[in-house]
């Protein structure tokens, strides 16, 4: 079955999410390119673009969609155990492109990575223009050993790839990340795609519709007040904890 491709215009509309492939789930269009108008205008939709090499650009929206609701982000009993010992310290934006070649390197096991070049330059485009944030794990020396970055619009953040290069690390930005958001009132991550590890820090499914109806809901409101990266500070791992209160769900 054939997918539609896209125009020339960075402005020009996607297809309806309805008529996305099952298989693979979610294939909904090719081409176009990876400015970020486009970007944005697929985020904002409930797209996102993924392809790997010598393919076109490929855009999806899954269905079901594997998002993490922020305040009921899940701690094993043994990561906290480890991370109250911890030296590790988060902190947002320092180093989005180190954080970004961390995620594109290769993998044990891996064949290669779908963070082409091209993709690594549009998001850090980005990066610079305000719209894709990194949250990077750091050693008592300063080195980065573990991160991940996504797009945040409005109060919704699109996680795109996470590493780790000590033990956790990746876990623990995640948690990081999602506890600060349910701080600010930001009630859901975005995680593209269902997986058994994703769940045991609280993932769950929900339907292509009711992720692209919330948000279209959570990209129209007001982040908050001061830069993602100022607001986010620095944070010692062994200090985190979900919110008590103070946060709310914009509803």
């Amino acid at each position: 079955m054939r997918i539609p491709w896209l125009s020339a215009d960075p402005a020009g509309p996607f297809p309806p999410l309805a008529t996305a492939l099952r298989q693979p789930d979610g294939l909904l269009a090719a081409g176009g390119d990876l400015s970020p108008t486009r970007l944005l205008a697929a985020y904002r939709a409930g797209i996102f673009p993924w392809f790997g090499p010598g393919e076109p650009i490929l855009w999806w929206s899954p269905d079901p969609r594997c998002v993490f609701e922020t305040r009921s982000m899940h701690e094993p009993r043994r990561l906290r155990r480890w991370r109250r010992s911890s030296e590790l310290v988060l902190e947002a934006d320092r180093d989005f492109d180190a954080v970004v070649a961390g995620c594109a390197a290769p993998r044990a096991g891996a064949a290669g990575t779908w963070i082409l070049p091209e993709m690594r330059a549009a998001y850090l485009r980005l990066h610079e223009a305000g719209h894709a944030h990194s949250i990077e794990v750091r050693a008592p020396d300063d080195r980065l050993v573990g991160g991940l970055y996504g797009v945040a619009i409005g109060r919704m953040f699109f996680a795109e790839s996470m590493f780790s290069a000590e033990t956790h690390a990746s876990k623990l930005a995640l948690l990081g990340l999602g506890w600060a958001l349910a701080e600010w009132g930001w009630p859901m991550i975005d995680a593209q795609v269902y997986s058994t590890h994703l769940t045991t820090l609280g993932a769950t499914r929900m339907s292509r519709a009711a992720f692209a109806e919330a948000v279209s809901r959570l990209v129209a409101l007001d982040p908050g007040p001061s830069s993602f990266a100022a607001r986010f500070g620095r944070r010692p791992v062994a200090l985190l904890a979900p919110p008590t209160d103070g946060g709310h769900d914009p509803g």
